[in-house]
């Protein structure tokens, strides 16, 4: 085994987390998602994970009924029809900080989801998505 197929997923990581409690609001879930710049966010419940929202759990909802197009309010009046924990995945997968990039980048690429929440403890200590793998792949080159 190489050195480099050891690097813990730690190195890559994001630590500085946007998160979303259960009892937040989708309307700010999609401010969090466009002031950030961002595609996945960690619900919690304290400092435990209890599921992820992505940007296209949000699309999903608010481009449900597409006969309402032209109404700008709509996407506020469908976000108050749902709850976060009814929209967010609640089946996650999560790995250690120690896991390595390689193992990452496995259950990513067998997978249907983009990010996974970094738990130490229980406790939420990062996120590392498909985006961090390709910087950290690049960087190789």
């Amino acid at each position: 085994m190489s050195i480099q197929e050891r690097v813990p997923v730690s190195t890559i990581m994001s630590t500085q987390l946007v998160v979303l409690n259960t009892t937040d609001s989708l309307e700010k879930a999609e401010r969090l998602f466009k002031k950030h710049h961002i595609r996945h966010i960690p619900v919690i419940q304290g400092k435990k994970i209890v599921g992820m929202l992505s940007l296209t759990d949000l699309l999903r909802i608010s481009f449900a009924d597409g006969a309402y197009e032209e109404e700008e309010e709509v996407e506020t009046v469908i976000y108050e029809m749902f709850t976060l924990p009814q929209v967010m995945a609640k089946k996650i997968k999560t790995v250690k900080p120690e896991t390595t990039i390689k193992e990452v980048a496995e259950l990513l690429s067998r997978e249907e989801f983009h990010a996974l929440p970094v738990e130490e403890n229980g406790e939420l200590v990062g996120i590392v998505t498909t985006t961090d793998l390709i910087r950290y792949l690049l960087r190789q080159y």
